[in-house]
């Protein structure tokens, strides 16, 4: 199955096609428009919104009681889980 476009019949009248233009350059210009206020929307809201958490969190004091104790902490421990598969012998996944 193919998905085919039907030719569009373009107007023949200069008039007409440069109104077609405009209409196309003025469309293309609304979309630009609402797609930068958008973004800014989104720019602005995200900034606002790291900006309270940041000042929300920041000012916390640091209890040792809620988190683990700086001894407890080991940066070269990994933890999860993990299957040995040897080299002689197939693995079902």
């Amino acid at each position: 199955m193919r998905f085919v476009l039907l030719p569009t019949r373009r107007p023949r009248h200069p008039l007409a096609r440069a109104l077609s233009l405009l209409l196309g350059l003025a469309l293309v210009g609304i979309l630009l428009v609402f797609g930068l206020m958008v973004a800014g929307v989104l720019l602005v809201g995200g900034g606002l919104l790291l900006a309270w958490r940041h000042w929300r969190h920041g000012r916390a004091p640091i209890s040792s009681t809620t988190g683990p104790t700086p001894s407890a902490h080991r940066p070269d421990l990994l933890e999860g889980e993990f299957v040995v598969i040897r080299q002689g012998r197939p693995a079902a996944h």
